[in-house]
């Protein structure tokens, strides 16, 4: 609320018109023939990267692209809560259950090791992991809130599990005849090892409804462990910091408003929200996160993100070909 109080909310309005502005851009050029297959978060994150690093971003918006960035991104995180419910858990059986949870923690510790071997950035390893096992780009700006990533590596992370994601996305429905795989089986595993919830969709709906209906349901109960990692990288980034138990406490970068995402989840479980004013709230919930996208973009140089190098690219790769294979021997040994 710093912004706020420093210049009032008409300090943030240019900032809050470039991203809103943006975001409508990006809504309305996803609707365009072949283009349709990225997301409005991506063609956001793209808009706000060529706005910077070619015009350039005036000082005056800059409070409200901060705002949008810290502010909007994580009420959008709160409101993704809708989109779940325990349900969903228990509908995919604990067999699917265990595959999701094996993938997820294996492809996370797999990645930040790799990552660590070929002197990626530790943060930046976090947020590839994070968004090649859990969600893609909605993963990857809740971690960088945690771990206090720069707006580089973030998009860079974005990226890259973007076009990995996009990868699978285009590869699974080919790869299905060969692999002899039951609409259940499909279903789980496009769930368990694509990244973005859009991208799952695409993949698995070309092979009939119920495998979409698993794919998504594996995608969402997948999701549900997006709250204990965002916990535990808030305890583990203070491991290295000498501080007295009280000052340890204080100052622990606990994402608040994770618990915020979890309660909704609970309520939303119990169906206390009517599905007409729920649907509405995640139709406008989506459009949060878009100007979110925006302002990372807006803050993205190009020149910082050559500086680092390759070897990130490389690493969300391996991390990619991991969870694909690794999803794909447990759902055939299992199924």
């Amino acid at each position: 609320m710093r912004s706020i109080r420093a210049g009032g909310i008409p300090h943030l309005v240019p900032g809050l018109l470039l991203t809103f502005g943006l975001a409508l851009l990006a809504t309305s050029l996803q609707r365009l023939p072949g283009v349709n297959i990225l997301s409005p978060l991506i063609l956001a994150v793209l808009l706000g990267v060529l706005v910077r690093n070619t015009v350039g971003t005036p000082a005056i918006c800059r409070p409200g692209i901060i705002f949008s960035l810290k502010r909007i991104l994580r009420l959008a995180i709160i409101l993704l809560g809708l989109q779940l419910n325990f349900a969903q858990v228990l509908a995919i059986g604990p067999i699917g259950l265990a595959i999701i949870i094996m993938t997820l923690v294996s492809t996370f510790i797999f990645t930040c090791w790799l990552g660590s071997y070929l002197g990626v950035e530790r943060k930046l390893t976090q947020l590839i992991a994070a968004g090649t096992s859990i969600c893609g780009a909605s993963a990857v700006v809740a971690t960088s809130g945690v771990v206090k990533s720069s707006d580089e590596d973030v998009s860079y992370a974005v990226a890259i599990v973007t076009v990995f994601g996009t990868l699978s996305m285009l590869l699974y429905p080919f790869l299905d005849m060969s692999l002899q795989l039951t609409s259940s089986a499909f279903g789980l595993w496009c769930g368990t090892s694509i990244h973005e919830v859009a991208q799952v969709v695409a993949a698995a709906f070309q092979m009939g409804e119920t495998t979409g209906e698993i794919a998504t349901i594996s995608k969402l109960s997948r999701v549900m462990f997006l709250v204990p990692m965002l916990l535990g990288l808030g305890v583990l980034s203070m491991s290295g910091r000498k501080q007295s138990g009280a000052m340890q406490l204080s100052k622990l970068p606990i994402p608040w408003f994770v618990f915020g995402f979890l309660a909704l989840i609970a309520l939303n479980s119990f169906s206390l929200f009517p599905m007409a004013i729920k649907d509405l709230i995640i139709q406008g919930n989506r459009f949060l996160l878009t100007i979110a996208l925006a302002a990372m973009g807006l803050e993205t140089s190009l020149l910082k993100i050559r500086e680092t190098g390759l070897k990130p690219l490389y690493l969300g790769a391996a991390s990619w070909l991991f969870i694909s294979c690794l999803s794909l021997g447990l759902v055939k040994f299992f199924y």
